[in-house]
């Protein structure tokens, strides 16, 4: 055909087509997904209701890529929800907590009826370890408290224990086997006394919600970045959604964490997110969730 036979309007089109493809800016590939975490101390309590309906809190840990959680609650109906509900994409770890209501943070230690309730709950054949259970200074050195740690090395259980510097060294004295994830790290024990803890206690694992000093205006303060890289086999990270504000909030606390692991080596940076709980937790025959491949691209560009 004669180009000169071609109507204008059709010239019109083509260069305004051409001047669009040329002008629209390239097509942006999907933002690499965040790094995955193991959330290794979160609440479903049931008091009567939880706050979240169960299909909400599992959507909730789809967008912030949560892939397993240390699951208890009070009372346990809030843990056995979560794991009898067997979602495909979570991986949850049941711990077995001592309380029927939230008095028994005060009592249970000299509670008889407690050990009843542990040892019962444990029938159910899947738990994988008692807590989170509360304990200050000499309140640990209860005869039922010492029942329940030597129940939990008997069992091959762990303990998940927030407790003060005493309270801790109280546990590993009534039986040198448990083995403890410490929620919160005490709060505010200093770095170096944390140090000498890992060396003493090999079966000390630290969870860091509501950690204080790990960071200063977003960055990790030099202790302990030191404290990661010597020891990035014995951290995990928690939201301890013990009060609805947690769950409101549950978003910002993992980008927080995922702010400082990105200061960390990468290979740091997955142990502590979610390396480190795959290890510690999963038992034979366990296929829930397979620990994630993480894409070189994904997190927060964790540092080479």
């Amino acid at each position: 055909m004669n180009p000169r036979s071609i109507p204008w309007q059709h010239h019109f089109i083509a260069v305004g087509m051409f001047v669009l493809a040329i002008s629209a800016p390239p097509v942006r590939a999907a933002d690499p997904a965040p790094m995955p975490i193991f959330d290794a101390h979160l609440h479903y309590n049931w008091e009567p209701a939880p706050y979240y309906p169960l299909e909400k809190v599992l959507t909730l840990f789809r967008q912030q890529n949560i892939t397993g959680i240390l699951a208890t609650s009070r009372p346990n109906d809030g843990t056995r929800a979560l794991y009898e509900a067997r979602p495909k994409e979570l991986w949850v770890v049941p711990f077995i907590r001592p309380y029927r209501v939230r008095g028994d943070i005060q009592t249970w230690m000299d509670d008889p009826s407690i050990q009843d309730l542990i040892e019962t709950e444990y029938k159910r054949g899947y738990y994988v370890g008692i807590g989170e259970f509360h304990l200050s200074g000499k309140a640990a050195a209860t005869k039922w408290v010492k029942r329940t740690v030597d129940f939990a090395v008997e069992k091959n259980l762990y303990l998940h224990a927030h407790a003060d510097d005493e309270a801790l060294e109280i546990l590993f004295a009534h039986n040198p086997k448990a083995r403890i994830v410490w929620a919160h790290t005490g709060f505010s024990t200093a770095p170096e006394k944390l140090a000498v803890y890992l060396e003493r206690y090999p079966a000390l694992w630290c969870e860091l919600s509501y950690r204080h000093g790990i960071t200063s205006g977003g960055k990790l303060t030099a202790e302990w970045k030191q404290l990661f890289e010597r020891y990035p086999d014995r951290f995990l990270l928690g939201s301890d959604t013990w009060v609805n504000e947690r769950w409101d909030s549950y978003a910002g606390t993992m980008s927080d964490y995922r702010s400082w692991l990105a200061q960390l080596p990468r290979d740091a940076a997955e142990k502590i997110a979610f390396r480190n709980a795959d290890r510690l937790f999963r038992r034979p025959g366990d296929d829930r969730t397979a620990t994630p491949t993480v894409d070189a691209s994904s997190n927060v560009k964790a540092r080479k």
